[in-house]
């Protein structure tokens, strides 16, 4: 692995306001709720750029519904995977901190956190790393491990531009509190989605619009969480996303909840308006209602404009072209945390690592033949 190491060239300055440290605990990005959590791995790189992210513990988290806040003081920074894989619950966003923490100090690599790649150059011999402190790094590869949600997804929606209520993601979503009485429509089909509206419907009046219809699968099957069985199958690492074109749409996992909400009318689910103008929405059957605010629960895409000057990393979406996580047009350029990017678990902490470990593999014997 020697020869996949990146070199570190110095030419910023140091010790400036803002530059890259490594905090006690790095900060963990909220979206959907933590998947079972998998164990260390011992292969690592010596320069890892952290973007910049919250570090509060016990924030509520984005996802109230399926991730229960609790103090700093519950989770002990030495927590391992052997307390987390509990696939019966999900594990609170502390306790994954802090596994995070005991992985980061386990490791013999240098990590910089709160720091942000602002760009990424081919060279002669590899590539260039520019952070925004002014530091850059060279290295013979780069793996782009930010993942699939760094960046909320808009989608053009019809008439949405000419519509002067509030327009929110559901990125921006904290809790119903801010909507009470007032009309709200969410847009999604997904678990996001059905998550707030039936949230939102307690102390609102809401509708959930769709293109297409919801679709449930049990969060529990003969008493177990469906996670389990997913492992237990083989599902879950099921290297199925070499045949697919485009990520499939995810069902909402159901505990019994949101399906009899939806079944009550609370909230309302129509198909997705067709036109807006100032504060109405107009409906397929040619209705015209005041709305006060749409929440867009159309979920993410990865961030990855650090590598617009590499041609051919990204397509016109901004989306990277690869196969199986190595990079189609870019030698030396790899991804991890990608939805589908090799299985159903590619894009959770617990089958990144099997991810990780294939790219270290396939990234280093061809350097090693240089």
């Amino acid at each position: 692995m020697r020869a996949a190491l990146p070199r570190r060239t110095r030419t910023g300055p140091r010790g400036r306001q803002g530059a890259c440290t490594r905090p006690r605990h790095p900060g963990l990005r909220h979206g959907r709720p933590p998947d079972p959590v998998p164990s260390p791995g011992s292969r690592t790189v010596r320069h890892r750029a952290l973007p910049r992210r919250s570090n509060r513990s016990g924030d509520r988290p984005t996802s109230p519904l399926t991730l229960g806040p609790c103090s700093h003081a519950t989770a002990d920074a030495s927590v391992l995977l052997d307390d987390l894989a509990d696939r019966d619950r999900y594990p609170h966003r502390d306790e994954v901190v802090a596994y995070l923490t005991a992985y980061a100090d386990r490791s013999d690599a240098e990590i910089r956190t709160g720091c942000r790649v602002s760009a990424v150059r081919r060279t002669g011999a590899g590539f260039e790393v520019e952070l925004d402190g002014g530091d850059r790094l060279s290295a013979r590869a780069v793996v782009a491990a930010s993942g699939t949600f760094g960046r909320p997804h808009r989608p053009a929606l019809p008439g949405l531009e000419e519509f002067t209520g509030q327009v929110l993601h559901a990125a921006d979503y904290r809790s119903p509190a801010p909507f009470t009485g007032r009309r709200v429509v969410v847009v999604g089909a997904g678990n996001s989605a059905v998550q707030i509206a039936v949230e939102l419907a307690e102390t609102a009046r809401v509708t959930l619009a769709t293109r297409g219809p919801v679709k449930f699968v049990a969060q529990r099957v003969l008493g177990r969480d469906l996670h389990f069985w997913l492992t237990r199958t083989g599902l879950d690492t099921a290297p199925l996303g070499r045949f697919l074109s485009r990520p499939p749409a995810q069902p909402v996992l159901d505990d019994g909840r949101y399906r009899a909400a939806l079944a009550a009318g609370q909230p309302e689910l129509r198909p997705l308006f067709t036109g807006a103008g100032g504060t109405k929405l107009v409906w397929p059957d040619g209705q015209r209602e005041e709305v006060d605010a749409i929440v867009l629960a159309t979920g993410y895409r990865p961030d990855l404009p650090y590598l617009a000057r590499l041609d051919g990393a990204l397509d016109a979406e901004g989306d990277p072209r690869h196969r199986e996580g190595l990079a189609t047009n870019v030698p030396g350029l790899a991804f991890v945390g990608l939805e589908w990017q090799r299985s159903l678990s590619s894009n959770s902490l617990r089958g990144v690592g099997r991810d990780a470990e294939r790219i270290a593999w396939r990234l280093a014997a061809p350097l090693a033949r240089r």
